[in-house]
């Protein structure tokens, strides 16, 4: 039996789920941010507004589906586990559809605004080849919040995330590496270098195995400027 593919809007509405932000107080905290931003003094009022000009969204938050309302935790969580990048859309390389842009358009008409600042969840590739996997286009409400409009393409992999699961953090890929070590150590004949066989031997092998293919994976890793998946998931440069 096949194992069914990942739908990564699914898989983000999971995560909002466990969170702490519910779509039952999430208008409530994103209005309460706001009441507090205008406690401050009167210069960091404007500087506040001059900035966020440039970096929101201004939607009536009464027509939007709280559904599609996410935080920022809640997108890094999915981009670590999945190794996907959130970056401006004028990083994204592929082809926005025609579905999307009905949808921006359908927004601006019901918000009497025009909508800008927008933020893509896709994997690495995707901002740098014409590719589809399953991206997802959102517009930004300001304060860590943001609005997702549509998702195109195919479905992930089912097995995606335990792929990228090494690449979580430092201590996953050393286990990924020590498990190899001994597996490969065990398909290594008996005999092959000493007539006769010992602890001492395999344990020696073994060594040498994890020397190996922690070289390899250090050579690959600063030549191809790789890094783990929280460092990753928000950065525009590969």
């Amino acid at each position: 039996m096949l194992l069914k593919k990942i739908n990564l809007e699914d898989q983000l509405k999971k995560q909002k789920k466990r969170s702490t932000f519910s779509s039952n107080t999430l208008i409530d905290q994103f209005y309460h941010t706001l009441e507090e931003d205008h406690k401050t003094s009167s210069k960091i009022r404007r500087n506040t507004i001059e900035k966020n000009q440039e970096n929101y969204n201004h939607f009536k938050l009464d027509l939007l589906d709280t559904d599609k309302i996410y935080h920022v935790t809640e997108i890094k969580k999915i981009c670590i586990d999945y190794r996907l990048r959130f970056l401006d859309s004028s990083y994204f390389k592929g082809k926005i559809p025609k579905e999307a842009i009905l949808k921006i358009k359908k927004l601006e008409q019901e918000h009497h605004t025009e909508v800008k600042n927008f933020k893509i969840i896709a994997p690495s590739k995707l901002f740098k080849l014409e590719d589809k996997d399953d991206p997802l286009l959102f517009a930004c409400l300001g304060n860590d919040y943001y609005y997702l409009i549509h998702k195109w393409g195919n479905d992930m992999s089912a097995f995606r995330k335990l792929v990228m699961l090494p690449f979580k953090s430092i201590i996953n890929l050393l286990l990924l590496i020590i498990v190899l070590s001994y597996g490969l150590t065990l398909l290594v004949p008996s005999g092959l270098f000493s007539k006769s066989e010992s602890s001492a031997q395999f344990w020696i092998m073994c060594f040498f195995m994890f020397k190996t293919i922690a070289a390899i994976t250090i050579f690959y890793g600063f030549a191809k400027g790789k890094n783990f998946n929280p460092a990753i998931w928000n950065s525009k440069f590969i």
